[in-house]
């Protein structure tokens, strides 16, 4: 593993070679930095990180957790049971104003990105759906298309007080020329029944964005790599105290008094694991920085052979999975349903 060096890029990128005997993917994480309440802004730093990604040969380039719209990192919203803030409501307006509708003219932009640098795009935003909000990943192939989304099913701790739940219509896995890929959300990825069925529609390059710095992070991918015989591409942000708004405008709470602005407040830890559980590249707890890595297909196969968890060590007559895997709705009409019958009806 080698640092390129940084003369003329923005970020250095790790980086480590695989065998070329086989079919190879180049894939690089983003460890980066959202421009917080800016989404235009950090939209225009996805563009430049992924130019410089592409420009070492990436053909698949995947971001944090929540990069466009901001993970919110140290911030009550003014909660506590039984009572909520002004402040805590005004921070969840400009909250809301900088998340991204679905479709829209951000997941367009995202689109054109992709089509322009010729790279399968896998990226962490916030969803705004109304006035209800969703930790989401949105997929893009090569050629510019927008493929779809995963909702994050579970947030953690106090993201539920800011985040909805997403329901089993958006767990894709997408059969690409290059793999086939989906992704979970930080802790999701620690769910065994989400991986199972991640499993089972036969994932192969598992994207896992992440707000998780913890050294015990790691723990977690390189099972999921040797458990599902997949790659394993997680993706975080590398913060300082001074990438949030400052205070007043933006508090850590518990913790804002004893920051500089160059305090770390997450270290990153973006690594790429291979199916046999080595680590490829990272994890860079540094700083920002493009990670990345030739992905040997081959070793799916060869991992497979070990262990295949829903194939030949299945025990589907004793353990089995089902997943409710269609839209669920708070509301629906029952005129709705008459009308595109009886237009049916009439075609």
């Amino acid at each position: 593993m080698a640092l390129v060096p940084n003369e003329g890029p923005l970020f250095a990128e790790v980086e480590m070679s695989g065998d070329s005997f086989s079919s190879t993917v180049r894939a690089t994480v983003v460890q980066a930095s959202t421009i917080f309440y800016d989404t235009p802004a950090t939209l225009d730093k996805a563009e430049r990180l992924l130019a410089e990604a592409t420009s070492y040969g990436a053909q698949l380039v995947v971001f944090p957790e929540a990069f466009i719209g901001g993970y919110p990192r140290g911030s009550t919203f003014g909660v506590s049971i039984g009572k909520r803030t002004d402040k805590g409501k005004e921070e969840f307006r400009k909250y809301h104003a900088s998340a991204i509708d679905v479709p829209g003219p951000e997941v367009d932009r995202l689109a054109a990105m992709a089509g322009k640098y010729k790279v399968y795009l896998v990226m962490g935003v916030i969803e705004r759906d109304g006035y209800t909000l969703y930790c989401t990943v949105l997929f893009f192939d090569s050629q510019g298309h927008y493929l779809g989304k995963h909702r994050k099913i579970m947030p953690t701790a106090l993201e539920r007080i800011i985040w909805g739940f997403g329901d089993g219509s958006t767990i894709p896995v997408y059969d690409t020329p290059i793999g086939k890929i989906g992704a979970a959300i930080c802790w999701e990825n620690r769910m065994p029944l989400l991986r199972t069925a991640m499993y089972a529609k036969g994932i192969e390059i598992y994207c896992a964005p992440t707000a998780d710095s913890r050294e015990v992070w790691q723990a977690s991918m390189t099972h999921i790599a040797l458990e599902g015989g997949c790659f394993v591409l997680s993706a975080n942000q590398f913060c300082r105290r001074k990438d949030y708004p400052p205070p007043p405008d933006y508090v850590f709470s518990g913790t804002e008094e004893d920051l500089t602005p160059d305090s770390v407040v997450c270290a990153g830890g973006s690594v790429i694991i291979s199916p046999s559980g080595a680590v490829l590249a990272g994890p860079n707890y540094d700083g920002e920085a493009l990670i990345s890595a030739d992905l040997d297909l081959g070793e799916i196969v060869r991992a497979k052979f070990d262990f295949d968890v829903v194939g030949h060590y299945a025990r589907p007559e004793v353990l089995s999975l089902t997943v409710k895997d269609h839209p669920v709705s708070a509301v629906s009409f029952t005129s709705t349903s008459s009308t595109s019958k009886a237009e049916r009806s009439t075609k």
